[in-house]
């Protein structure tokens, strides 16, 4: 008879605890999704603003995501949300900031 080997959940890399957690997972999505507005509308000048604001805001739930954060997965995709929305901000503010040209 052939043995079967089942891996334990907690040996992969996204394990989870099983249970849903609604908030950790629209605070990933949500800094996913603002990452990468703000990484890709960073490569063009004339969208500072959108870069810049989208970063920071992406840095803010992303920060807080973390800090709520109960799983690896949720960790996982936080770091990466944050590290294209902190690229998005930081050009963005290198290019006009987050009001470049509307105030003065």
């Amino acid at each position: 008879m052939a043995q079967v080997f089942h891996r334990h959940p907690s040996s992969s890399l996204f394990a989870t605890d099983g249970k849903p957690h609604p908030l950790q997972d629209t605070l990933m999505a949500v800094t996913l999704v603002l990452g990468a507005l703000a990484f890709i509308t960073a490569q063009f000048h004339g969208l500072h603003l959108l870069s810049s604001w989208a970063g920071l805001v992406g840095i803010v739930t992303g920060a807080y995501g973390q800090f709520v954060s109960v799983t690896t997965r949720e960790r996982t995709f936080l770091i990466v949300g944050l590290g294209a929305s902190a690229v998005g901000f930081f050009l963005g503010m290198a290019r006009g900031g987050l009001f470049g040209g509307l105030l003065g």
